[in-house]
């Protein structure tokens, strides 16, 4: 008899292996690919303005390095920076703000 494969959600497998939603582990997944995606959506943005990452940081007043680090690894970026080149590309940005149950101390 053939080994049957099972079929699994993404979910099951990243609680799997990356730990369950609320872990630290898992936020820093998930954060890391928010950021990953983030990059992905200036560079396409540029690209569909046809603008090549020299004019973007023309536009923005950065070196073209600084674009190309901004694409491929916002981490390391500023926000301001990253807020100037989604403004120079005409991107509304938004932010979402999520807040955990714990209490400060003041």
């Amino acid at each position: 008899m053939k080994d049957q494969l099972k079929t699994v959600s993404l979910d099951t497998m990243l609680d799997k292996h990356i730990g369950k939603l609320g872990t630290e582990k898992r936020d820093a997944f998930e954060n890391e690919l928010r950021i990953d995606l983030l990059g992905h959506a200036l560079r396409q943005a540029r690209k569909e303005r046809n603008l090549t990452q020299q004019q973007l940081g023309e536009l923005v007043g950065v070196q073209k390095a600084q674009i190309s680090k901004i694409e491929n690894s916002v981490k390391n970026a500023r926000l301001e920076t990253i807020l100037k080149v989604f403004d120079a590309l005409g991107a509304k940005v938004n932010f979402n703000v999520e807040l955990s149950n714990e209490k400060f101390a003041y």
